[in-house]
């Protein structure tokens, strides 16, 4: 595990290096902001129709070949987006077109990497190695952006795409040396698996077990109305702290800093959370949104950056919950089909969360954004655990074996 989380650091802060280099060679390209957000629609578009087919594959492939191959897939893309670049052949066509490619790829590496995570660990500690791997991301998209601008301003922007090939080979050379623990997610060896024939294992199954399972459908739920109406503090915060606060860029620099280390603040304590639920993540949910409400009315800069530390916290932590729930939940042969459910999910909003809080941006403004936003978010996680609450407990038989023994106990175990 800790090798692996090494790896994450390394390849997170090549991947955040890359990205923020991209933005930049798009604009150096074509001059256009709009061009920019294409780029980046593209690389995310992939995830919207083809992660089905990626977690399909996962669930169907040996984990850590999957990794390996996709890691070194992806750092094959990125030594060739370097090498256009190097000769100055790249144009925004073969752009887009290697950004496509990346995307499909990482609807098989995505979910392939978080489950190779939980299978290095017992089960029980599944909650904290998603937790650490939530601290990993977080800090290795802080050293990655950071170092984008020393890479470029020293070495040109190439060597930022090559540097992103190189963190993505050295997690393929250290994936062979895994060894997942006995006891982890994935049942061990010695233990007979009831996974279907690799025949049965359709796309069409992992999205109804995800639609057919209460749990799953509330956080996707919980998730989509934060994602809409909160998080995109980008954008909010931006308008909030360069408008109604009169700030300038470095100000909304404070801010920023101030979320990151909240949100790597939320990962450590996320990493403790050992029975996260879909409860726990509304709960948080909620406590977020009323927190952005406040900082909605923040009278000055130091208000907020008061207000803003929490915030990310909660949010990180909310979500190391949300995804330990998404990743422990499902039997382990369809885990890997729930996660590309999931990614289709998660793609939905964050493509159509910043359009329809810009229309709420624009008709009442960044405070009226944050403020309603968060009421919304508090009052209808609230709605939706008043309802559980009246709703009851469905009650589940146990049958006894002819010896006397409860049959079904992993089955149960999951009702629970």
């Amino acid at each position: 595990m800790r090798w692996w989380s090494a790896a994450n650091f390394v390849s997170n802060a090549g991947t955040w290096m890359q990205l923020t280099v991209q933005n930049l060679l798009v604009l150096h390209i074509t001059g256009s902001a709009a061009a920019t957000g294409l780029s980046m629609s593209v690389q995310a578009a992939p995830a919207l129709f083809v992660s089905l087919l990626g977690g399909a594959a996962v669930d169907r492939w040996p984990r850590k070949l999957t990794v390996a191959v996709s890691q070194a897939l992806l750092g094959a893309v990125a030594f060739t987006t370097a090498l256009l670049v190097a000769l100055d052949r790249i144009d925004m066509t073969s752009l887009l077109v290697l950004a496509a490619v990346t995307g499909v790829i990482a609807t098989v590496d995505g979910p392939a990497c978080a489950l190779l995570g939980n299978d290095l660990v017992p089960v029980e500690d599944v909650p904290s190695a998603i937790g650490v791997g939530a601290l990993v991301h977080s800090a290795g998209r802080l050293a990655g952006t950071a170092l984008a601008g020393v890479t470029v301003a020293l070495l040109g922007t190439g060597a930022a795409y090559a540097a992103n090939g190189l963190s993505f080979l050295f997690v393929a050379a250290v994936v062979p040396f895994l060894r997942p623990v006995r006891g982890a997610a994935e049942r061990p060896a010695a233990e007979p698996r009831a996974v279907p024939e690799r025949a049965e294992m359709s796309v069409r199954e992992g999205l109804t077990y995800f639609v057919r399972r209460p749990r799953l459908m509330a956080l996707a739920g919980i998730t989509g109305i934060s994602s809409v109406f909160g998080r995109n503090y980008g954008l909010t915060l931006a308008v909030l702290v360069t408008g109604p606060l009169a700030g300038g860029a470095g100000s909304f620099g404070t801010v920023s800093t101030v979320l990151a280390v909240g949100g790597i603040l939320g990962a450590v304590l996320g990493a403790r959370l050992r029975r996260p639920s879909v409860r726990t993540v509304g709960l948080l949910a909620a406590a977020g949104g009323l927190l952005q409400a406040v900082a909605g009315v923040s009278p000055s800069l130091a208000v907020l950056l008061v207000l803003v530390l929490p915030m990310a916290v909660v949010e990180s932590v909310s979500d190391t919950a949300g995804t330990a729930v998404l990743q422990t939940d499902p039997p382990a042969h369809l885990r890997g089909r729930v996660l590309g459910v999931w990614s289709s999910i998660g793609t939905v909003w964050s493509l159509g969360g910043p359009p329809l809080l810009g229309l709420l941006m624009q008709s009442a403004g960044a405070r009226g954004a944050l403020f309603v936003g968060g009421l919304l978010i508090a009052a209808s996680v609230g709605a939706g655990l008043l309802l559980c609450r009246r709703g009851g407990v469905l009650p589940v038989a146990a049958l006894p074996a002819a010896d006397g023994e409860v049959t079904g106990r992993a089955a149960l175990g999951t009702a629970a």
